[in-house]
């Protein structure tokens, strides 16, 4: 295997394989080799997630990043295709609501002006309307919602695996080992040193290494503000199904559900210590989502959990958002992480980014650079108020 090449991208999940291919679909003709320590996936991010796309964000440049994604998924499976095989994502537009008391409602109010000023349909519903989108709701303490209806949710290995497939099919090359080290020399980025000692020349190297970003960042002396997160997903079956499949939705105690095929999944943005931990607890469920649950839909109190799993979060603890660009303190340096749960939907967009901004020095079909690193030197935080 040949030890140089053009571009080298640390973690081959939805984020790293997105660039690959989006550099290569762009016409991009180096050499390019995505690392990925997990040849199985298993313990990736994406497809741990609870697949969610929305557009119900409280900043332009997430609402932006999401109207881009929002295409880019309704065309996947015939833009991915290898020859005749669609890249299958079963993406359903079935919406997304945020349930709202009072003390929120005018906080929704002003999103939703910020979301119809960059073209999004969402909707400010009453109280009285919510039982149009869910029936069986209970809304004796709600004010309204937050709906959207092109909004939904989709299979989220699917999605990566149709980036790597694709990415692969036009030339980006995979290496399933560890990467150790980025290695540099009088300000530069010079390649990467896997675990087991072989060294990988490149100009340029990108750290999509999701949950373990800021760690291979902190071993060059430059520090993210990212923590892994554990976050836990609780998949469940109901004695008496709902008359309508659900948007995905929000409670104000922060306990989210959506539909998985007949059955439900659940979770919420749980406290928990920094560190890389994929163990799950019915507990959970028991304490903290089922009596929300149980109180908001009464079919929701005879429930069986039937599965669980927990994903990681790499979680920016300065404003929640993803950071985007070269690092302004080694040249050559990329970087895609801190999605904080937003990767996902945020692929296509990124993707299309950092290929426009190392081919052509600049950001051109959306303007990230509020996502970039120098944000924080400035206190240019993008804060983020809408995060599940």
């Amino acid at each position: 295997m040949k030890k140089q090449c053009d571009i080298i991208i640390v973690g081959g999940g939805v984020i790293g394989s997105s660039i690959a291919f989006n550099l290569l679909n762009d016409g991009y003709d180096g050499d390019i080799m995505i690392f990925e320590k997990d040849n199985v996936y298993k313990y990736a991010s994406t497809p741990r997630s609870a697949g969610g796309l929305r557009q119900l964000f409280t900043t332009e440049v997430n609402i932006q990043i999401s109207r881009y994604g929002l295409q880019k998924y309704k065309t996947f499976a015939e833009d991915m295709a290898i020859g005749t095989e669609k890249a299958e994502i079963d993406f359903k537009q079935r919406g997304y609501l945020f349930l709202a008391r009072g003390e929120n409602v005018s906080q929704l109010q002003k999103q939703l002006q910020l979301q119809h000023k960059h073209g999004v349909p969402s909707e400010l519903l009453a109280k009285e309307e919510l039982s149009s989108i869910i029936p069986e709701l209970i809304t004796d303490d709600l004010q309204g919602g937050l709906y959207c209806a092109e909004d939904g949710y989709l299979d989220p290995y699917s999605v990566m695996q149709g980036y790597i497939k694709k990415a692969k099919e036009l030339g980006a090359e995979y290496v399933y080992d560890e990467v150790e080290t980025i290695l540099t020399e009088r300000g530069e980025v010079t390649g990467v040193r896997l675990k087991k000692g072989d060294v990988y020349k490149a100009p340029i190297v990108i750290n999509c290494a999701g949950p373990w970003a800021h760690e291979l960042s902190e071993k060059i002396g430059l520090p993210l503000p990212i923590v892994p997160l554990k976050r836990q997903i609780i998949q469940f079956d109901i004695a008496e199904p709902l008359e309508r499949y659900l948007p995905l939705t929000i409670d104000p105690a922060g306990v989210y559900f959506r539909h998985e095929g007949n059955s439900l999944i659940t979770g919420l943005a749980e406290k928990v210590n920094p560190g890389i931990d994929f163990r799950w607890k019915r507990s959970l469920f028991e304490d903290q989502l089922w009596p929300v649950l149980a109180a908001r839909i009464p079919n929701f109190e005879r429930a069986k959990i039937n599965n669980g799993w927990a994903g990681i979060y790499s979680h920016n603890t300065k404003d929640q958002n993803a950071i985007i660009g070269e690092h302004p303190e080694l040249n050559g340096y990329y970087m895609a992480c801190g999605f904080s749960g937003h990767g996902m939907q945020q692929a296509p967009a990124v993707g299309k980014g950092l290929s426009e901004m190392i081919r052509t020095g600049r950001f051109e079909t959306l303007d990230l650079s509020p996502l970039q690193f120098e944000r924080f030197a400035t206190n240019k935080l993008v804060v983020e108020g809408a995060v599940v």
